[in-house]
């Protein structure tokens, strides 16, 4: 039997699989649903008895883990995130971030996802999400709810650490220096400037032609 193992290395590099081979026929079962193709020879060996590949794939549905999510923080948050007591608003851009902190482990949500996953593992935008908290020594003593809309995930992700430095300061007024000293408590106003008329963009001119 001849396999072209160079076709599925990098799909089932990214698999945690267990294999269950039976003799007749042989059989593979995935824990993840990936697209494989086998290149596989007629005869497996010598005598010429033909051998056979069957794989099946079991898809565990992402769905689960957001409605467990999302009823973690309805149970957290009885009232909705206006109703907490410890709570901020961050802008930037186009970007409206609702904050809210409660007592925990460190744990991030957003938008009923978690926060590794929404900001697509970025780790500079992880960073924007957890650095009013590592100022204050605070990354494992507070979880941290997110309701985020607008704009995109990098302007989204500001307007978070704007709201978590913000919420901060309903903990104690205290934060307010070391966190206006890390320039946490500015809101960024800066955006895009808008497209004039007679130009291509906010300031790029059509080429110059003398005749």
């Amino acid at each position: 039997m001849s396999i072209s193992i160079s076709s599925l290395a990098s799909s089932l590099s990214s698999l945690s699989f267990s294999s269950q081979i039976s003799q007749k026929p042989n059989t593979l079962s995935f824990s993840r649903s990936k697209s494989l193709s086998l290149s596989l020879s007629p005869y497996s060996n010598s005598n010429k008895q033909p051998f056979t590949l069957r794989v099946t794939a079991t898809v565990a549905s992402p769905e689960t883990t957001t409605t467990d999510l999302k009823k973690l923080v309805k149970s957290r948050l009885p009232g909705g995130f206006a109703a907490q007591p410890i709570h901020g608003t961050g802008r930037r851009k186009c970007a409206i971030a609702r904050v809210v902190l409660q007592e925990g482990t460190g744990k991030v949500i957003i938008n009923y996802r978690d926060a590794k996953e929404y900001l697509q593992g970025n780790p500079l935008w992880l960073q924007y999400v957890k650095v009013p908290l590592v100022t204050l020594g605070y990354e494992s003593s507070y979880d941290v709810f997110v309701k985020a809309h607008g704009g995109g995930l990098s302007g989204q992700a500001q307007a978070i650490s704007l709201g978590v430095a913000r919420a901060l300061l309903k903990v104690s007024q205290n934060h307010r220096i070391p966190l206006k000293r890390e320039g946490l408590l500015t809101r960024d106003s800066r955006i895009v400037e808008r497209k004039k008329v007679g130009l291509k963009k906010a300031r790029k001119a059509p080429q110059f032609s003398k005749r």
